[in-house]
């Protein structure tokens, strides 16, 4: 028997509802932020846990295991030097790029100032701002914080849509902002024409993209 099967039966609202269904496979604690984590590309489980913070070992090795089961994720070994399993989104679960972005929109009224017991990523704000910029057009962007880097692929047509440090090559377009201006952006209290006028936004470039973002 396959571990798979090993495994045991998934609970489920047991409601012939589309909604009841979704939830079935994702309204367990932190599996939408393991999906968030996944759409920056594959991961290894020790990669996964640092960027969880509050999550034990033990439950997010359950999570994966849900999620692999529900076609979700995949996990595959690395060929060498890699030598190492990695965690990777289905095409199902890449679907849940939209889920996630409005949940970020609905929640974003919830990020006040920060808690002293508030974890914080760079890439967390990964996603808010891809649903901004992706407006503009296509192209790969860098985005500078205090807290640190992460890009994001606009228009990319499959493959990860942003990726936690700098931009493997050259950008299109860099950003150079803070945590506060990414929270506003998000949460729809500030626009990027208004971030880029007030000198909140710095954008360096010459391209079309570039070009496009400082123009508004």
């Amino acid at each position: 028997m396959s571990r798979l099967r090993r495994m045991s039966p998934r609970r489920s609202y047991d409601q012939y509802c589309s909604t009841a269904r979704a939830l079935d496979a994702v309204g367990d604690r932190w599996t939408l932020l393991i999906v968030r984590e996944l759409l920056a590309g594959p991961r290894r489980y020790t990669d996964l846990h640092a960027d969880l913070p509050g999550v034990s070992t033990d439950v997010l090795a359950s999570r994966l295991k849900d999620m692999e089961r529900d076609g979700l994720t995949t996990r595959r070994r690395l060929p060498p030097p890699g030598a190492a399993s990695v965690y990777e989104l289905t095409a199902r679960g890449v679907e849940l790029l939209p889920v996630l972005q409005a949940l970020g929109t609905w929640g974003a009224p919830a990020l006040a100032e920060r808690r002293p017991t508030d974890a914080v990523r760079a890439h967390w704000f990964a996603l808010p701002l891809l649903r901004l910029l992706e407006e503009e057009g296509e192209g790969l962007v860098e985005v500078r914080l205090d807290e640190g880097r992460f890009h994001l692929r606009l228009g990319a047509p499959d493959g990860p849509v942003y990726g936690d440090g700098a931009a493997p090559e050259e950008p299109d377009v860099l950003l150079t902002l803070d945590a506060d201006t990414c929270t506003d952006l998000g949460g729809g209290r500030l626009t990027l024409r208004q971030a880029v006028d007030a000198g909140r936004v710095e954008v360096s470039g010459d391209g079309p993209l570039a070009e496009a973002l400082r123009a508004g």
